[in-house]
């Protein structure tokens, strides 16, 4: 078990009712590596039981990002994601908790959203976004893929069509196109973010938590579905990670030149 006191990757606080987690590795555009994901996985079960809390908001440290995804220099450097505390780089736990904590997950899109960070916020019940964010995909870049949630929420969320753009192309999107696109609930300047996401959880605070719980429950049912595919995308994913064709993928965004995946079509 790791405590609140012990925390190094991530920050956790009570506001009016409201838990802030912030992803706390701004020299790395908030990157993530096992002990973050730990640490996430804690911080929302600590927001789960606590019954002073009514909502929950998801944000990263400083104005770059909000979620990088994984950490490649980590994955270059150790093969994976570096230490964890069960041995596992948890993110489908970290996915399937973000649903099913019975409070509202507010995403405060600060900055970059992507990769896996992308599919954080896409996973959160709502995601308002600073004008400055940009969101999108490099799994196919980096040699990796969420063909879990990542794939199949995610058209659900915008769209096959657009889904499969910004999964298939790796292109950024503006905040403007994102909400436009219906991938986020509101645009604001970057200092209005966190007052409105704020506010946003002490309207949810004051509410009937029974009647919020069940209607989040109810909105996750047509999906929940999904659980099976990212069990076994992410095993696909494990053993994925470690061939060539993958590595490749690491090794080009570390040595910043583009990949080249010819010898694998």
């Amino acid at each position: 078990m790791i405590k609140l006191t012990e925390f190094t990757d991530v920050t956790y606080e009570v506001i009016e009712g409201t838990a802030v987690i912030t992803i706390n590795r701004p020299d790395r555009y908030n990157a993530l590596r096992g002990r973050t994901v730990d640490e996430l996985i804690y911080a929302f079960r600590y927001a789960w039981v606590d019954k002073a809390v009514g909502a929950i908001i998801l944000t990263g440290a400083g104005s770059k990002a909000f979620c990088s995804g994984g950490d490649q220099k980590e994955r270059a450097a150790t093969g994976g994601y570096g230490e964890t505390e069960m041995g596992m780089f948890e993110i489908d736990r970290l996915h399937r908790l973000i649903r099913e904590v019975p409070k509202p997950v507010i995403a405060a899109v600060n900055g970059f959203a992507i990769g896996g960070g992308h599919v954080l916020h896409v996973l959160c019940d709502v995601s308002l976004a600073a004008s400055t964010a940009k969101f999108g995909q490099v799994g196919p870049r980096v040699g990796s893929f969420d063909a879990g949630f990542g794939t199949a929420y995610l058209a659900r969320v915008v769209g096959e069509k657009r889904a499969r753009e910004i999964w298939f192309f790796c292109d950024q999107y503006d905040a403007t196109t994102a909400e436009r696109w219906g991938l986020v609930n509101r645009v604001v300047e970057p200092d209005e973010l966190m007052p409105l996401a704020l506010s946003w959880g002490r309207k949810v605070r004051d509410l009937s938590p029974t009647a919020i719980k069940t209607l989040k429950h109810s909105f996750n049912a047509d999906t929940d579905h999904l659980v099976g595919l990212q069990s076994l995308a992410f095993d696909v994913l494990d053993l994925f990670i470690d061939t060539d064709e993958a590595k490749e993928g690491g090794a080009a965004f570390n040595e910043k030149r583009p990949p080249d995946f010819t010898p694998y079509r």
